[in-house]
């Protein structure tokens, strides 16, 4: 909520290179458990203070067991006289993720069995996995397999299934009331750049960015193997999930595509506000309802917890070419992309911070702007891109205790920041005070 020492909103521009992180993670063989999991966190963690958790093998959480724990240290299919044809250590995408290990002379109808190609792109390696399958394969391009026509193969996958823990990471900022803001990705996904590690990359950006700031409300970054991460997140936390005023998870944000966001369960004030924001930044974008498919929106979102969760992206998933395939690469991700991104997330989480509801000190009545020295309080900040006339004449109106900010911002069909800029004035005038926080 405004207060008259608000200082200016921050730049736009994110502290860290956003591409080299994605760089430095995308070697990492990351899965729902294990060490790639662990070193991401650790890289994370070398920009923000994270805290890491472990939840151990076999725990009960909701209707779910935590999983053992896969290791992987190679992987081969050679010809029978040992020429290497697929090895792991070439792309961490060619094993099925929690492939049980195998040792074995197969013929290729055998082998068939388990190997994952996309026939409509011959040359892109497929990413499959097997979470809890108690099964093992191989990921290869379609026109390698068709090449492989000898009787049969030799086989190894040298990996392992033991009792361990799931790991995940948070970092919490506390504001300066006890409601919440909840981020979100997933960090579970092997060499997948912009499914994946643009969500963590734009995210721990944010995260730095938030903690240079005084929010009034909370942010809670949280760091998350899919699926398993968010349920056991919301089993150790679900009495406190009261404090969650708004919340988004982030995917999908270094691609060319116009930008996408799927709106809460429950229709919340983030989907006004996302939607206000993508609709004044000049950029493409697409409002899509609610699905119960896609990603950790589906577990903050289901009946008994129904958080005011949405998701943001640009490409979504299983509409791109590039989605769980190899092309998902390093030149896949723009580093322009992942700074448009940051920048459209940065205005929403300003949107709701600065959010209030605010009612006229004398609402009879026009006030005169004139002797209060509004218009030229008003021309200095249009020349800096800040209120106009009718902003102010906005919120002189609609300051009437029922309509926020961003509720006028909406009504008068201009820019959050603007009304914020207005009401600033109006503020600092002593024509209207603030009744509430933001909704």
């Amino acid at each position: 909520m405004l207060d008259r020492s608000t200082s200016p909103m921050p730049g736009r521009t994110p502290e860290i290179d956003l591409h080299d992180l994605v760089t430095e993670l995308f070697p990492i063989n990351r899965s729902l458990t294990g060490a790639g999991v662990r070193q991401t966190l650790e890289i994370v963690g070398r920009h923000i203070d994270l805290t890491v958790h472990d939840v151990a093998t076999g725990t009960p959480i909701l209707d779910w067991h935590v999983p053992a724990v896969w290791t992987i240290r190679g992987a081969t299919i050679r010809t029978i006289d040992g020429r290497c044809l697929v090895d792991f250590a070439d792309n961490n995408l060619h094993v099925m993720g929690y492939s049980k290990p195998v040792l074995a002379v197969l013929s290729r109808a055998e082998l068939a069995k388990h190997i994952h190609t996309l026939p409509e792109q011959p040359d892109l390696i497929p990413y499959r996995t097997g979470y809890y399958a108690d099964d093992w394969g191989f990921c290869l391009p379609d026109r390698l397999w068709r090449e492989m026509t000898d009787d049969s193969y030799r086989v190894e996958i040298d990996s392992d299934l033991a009792p361990g823990s799931l790991t995940y990471g948070e970092f919490f900022l506390p504001g300066q009331t006890d409601k919440e803001v909840l981020i979100t990705c997933h960090i579970c996904h092997p060499s997948l750049a912009n499914d994946n590690l643009s969500g963590i990359s734009v995210m721990t950006a944010l995260a730095i960015r938030q903690a240079r700031l005084k929010p009034r409300l909370g942010y809670r970054f949280l760091f998350l193997p899919a699926t398993i991460g968010a349920l056991a997140w919301l089993d150790r936390n679900e009495s406190r999930l009261g404090q969650v005023e708004h919340g988004l998870v982030l995917t999908c944000l270094g691609d060319t595509s116009s930008f996408h966001y799927k709106q809460s369960r429950k229709g919340a004030p983030i989907d006004r506000a996302v939607a206000h924001v993508l609709k004044h930044s000049g950029l493409a974008y697409e409002i899509m309802p609610f699905s119960p498919y896609g990603y950790d929106e589906r577990q903050f979102c289901s009946p008994g917890f129904d958080l005011p969760v949405g998701c943001l992206m640009r490409g979504v998933h299983g509409t791109f070419p590039e989605y769980h395939t190899s092309a998902d690469n390093l030149d896949f991700v723009k580093p322009h992309c992942l700074d448009q991104s940051y920048a459209v997330i940065a205005d929403v989480l300003d949107l709701l911070d600065r959010d209030g509801i605010y009612e006229r000190v004398d609402g009879r009545g026009e006030p005169q702007l004139g002797r209060r020295g509004l218009y030229r309080a008003i021309a200095g900040q249009r020349e800096a891109g800040g209120a106009t006339q009718m902003d102010l004449l906005w919120v002189l109106n609609l300051a009437d205790g029922k309509h926020s900010l961003l509720d006028m911002a909406i009504r008068a069909d201009v820019p959050f920041v603007r009304i914020e800029a207005a009401a600033r004035l109006a503020l600092d005038a002593d024509l209207i005070r603030p009744l509430q926080r933001g909704r």
